[in-house]
């Protein structure tokens, strides 16, 4: 059973200040909660394998294709910022 002076409780761990009328209100909503859950477990899942989605989920992914791409040369044509062949960026330290 949640009730007012468990939540001032948990409030007061949580650094949160809390009314008398808002401890009230969060008691009643927790309460629900937890009932909710008892709900929950009292539902037959013997049989139902362990899942983090409600309906399996696959990869959809196309095939690769090779396409023309830049040479070296062209890809490096338009910077200043190269050296040895690659981009060069800036310092990150």
């Amino acid at each position: 059973m949640i009730d007012e002076k468990t939540v001032l409780k948990v409030a007061q761990v949580a650094k949160i200040n809390l009314t008398g009328e808002e401890a009230k209100r969060f008691a009643k909503d927790l309460q629900n909660v937890l009932e909710a859950f008892e709900t929950l477990k009292s539902v037959d899942t013997k049989g139902v394998k362990p899942s983090f989605q409600p309906i399996e989920i696959k990869n959809v992914m196309r095939k690769d294709e090779v396409e023309k791409s830049l040479t070296q040369k062209q890809a490096l044509s338009n910077t200043k910022n190269k050296e040895s062949g690659y981009f060069k960026g800036p310092k990150a330290v």
